[in-house]
């Protein structure tokens, strides 16, 4: 295992292991890592939660609609498809304008293909994310206890 491109997001029912993949995504992968070891991620919740679709975080409002103060990121799309498991960036309208919000798919969402920059996968703790309560936003959000680079930690 690769612990400086292995991340440990803990959530409330329990850990999950995402190997990071800079080969797709390096500038991406460098992004979520940086927030990641800021502790940006710390206490931040799943405002979208759609079952058979995905999960998605990384808002520190909770909202939907804000990210970090960075600058958003150009897109690195793949040709990686969006399968169970898949972690990739969220964005608006605009390709180039990813910055902090991710998703994890649930299932196969391989129309998002091309479309959406993947930077890693979920290896161990699925469960895990199945078990974030469900809406948009859920009415009691699930929340990341704590994201942590495995090197760190």
């Amino acid at each position: 295992m690769d612990l400086e491109n292995t991340l440990i997001m803990t959530l409330e029912s329990g850990p999950v292991t995402i190997n990071l993949r800079p080969d797709l995504a390096p500038q991406h992968v460098a992004r979520i890592k940086e927030l990641a070891r800021e502790g940006f991620y710390d206490g931040v919740v799943f405002h979208r939660v759609i079952p058979g679709f995905m999960a998605q975080g990384g808002d520190p409002t909770g909202t939907g609609t804000s990210g970090s103060s960075k600058p958003n990121l150009p897109a690195e799309f793949s040709k990686e498809p969006h399968i169970r498991g898949v972690c990739s960036m969220a964005r608006t309208a605009n390709p180039n304008s990813a910055n902090s919000q991710f998703f994890i798919c649930f299932d196969d969402a391989t129309f998002l293909d091309g479309q959406y920059t993947v930077w890693g996968v979920v290896t161990e703790g699925m469960e895990n994310v199945d078990a974030l309560p469900k809406g948009e936003p859920p009415r009691s959000p699930g929340k990341i206890v704590s994201m942590k680079v495995a090197a760190d930690a």
